[in-house]
């Protein structure tokens, strides 16, 4: 009966190891990173958050100025994961990187056919029901009127409303491996990021769209 909980403990370890080193990772990158609730128990919706009925358990920042917290200071992500280490992975849209986030079949079936013709995807990751391709930032550019805005925007706050394609850029963020979902599966990379330069969101767009033909 003993080695069980050993077993968990060791798992639990190696899990929140993984998730430190994945950080650091994708500091070296360039990426700011913040920490994130996570689910409390698998196959539930409690969230380690203290809001009532939180309507995306796991799957948002720790704390609402995450805009301002996200670093790319390693000591700094250092203390947040060892004070907590379960916390889930926050990246946030529009600095270094945009993200599409598609339904499944439809984002699997783009990449299938990426493949196929050669055309470099760039990262690409799974998180549940749906397909993240981390593409080049339109960024934000000095002159606001030519910044290119479309009804793909997302922010958090606005995830229900678009069930098809969503474009994550500025002001908005996205769950990264090997965050934890509610139901105890983890975000996780189809294609890692292997710091060559993004892909270009138009030519990405382009795959997606016939996706949803």
């Amino acid at each position: 009966m003993v080695g069980v909980p050993l077993a968990r403990r060791a798992k639990r370890r190696g899990r929140h190891t993984s998730r430190i080193t994945s950080v650091l990772e994708y500091a070296a990158l360039g990426w700011a990173v913040c920490p994130g609730a996570h689910p409390l128990r698998t196959g539930s919706r409690a969230c380690s958050c203290d809001r009532l009925g939180c309507p995306d358990p796991g799957a948002h920042p720790q704390s609402p100025a995450w805009q301002m917290q996200a670093t790319l200071d390693a000591a700094q992500l250092g203390r947040w994961w060892e004070r907590d280490p379960e916390a889930n992975v926050i990246l946030p849209t529009g600095r270094v990187f945009d993200v599409f986030d598609a339904p499944l079949d439809a984002g699997l079936a783009a990449l299938s056919r990426m493949d196929a013709s050669g055309s470099g995807t760039g990262p690409v990751a799974a998180n549940g029901d749906r397909v993240l391709f981390y593409v080049a930032t339109r960024g934000n550019p000095d002159d606001e009127d030519e910044w290119w805005s479309c009804n793909l925007d997302c922010v958090p706050e606005s995830v229900d409303d678009t069930p098809g394609l969503r474009w994550h850029c500025r002001d908005s963020y996205v769950l990264a491996p090997p965050s934890t979902l509610p139901t105890g599966q983890p975000v996780s990379w189809l294609r890692p990021p292997d710091g060559r330069p993004l892909p270009d969101p138009l030519r990405v767009l382009d795959w997606l769209a016939d996706s949803f033909e």
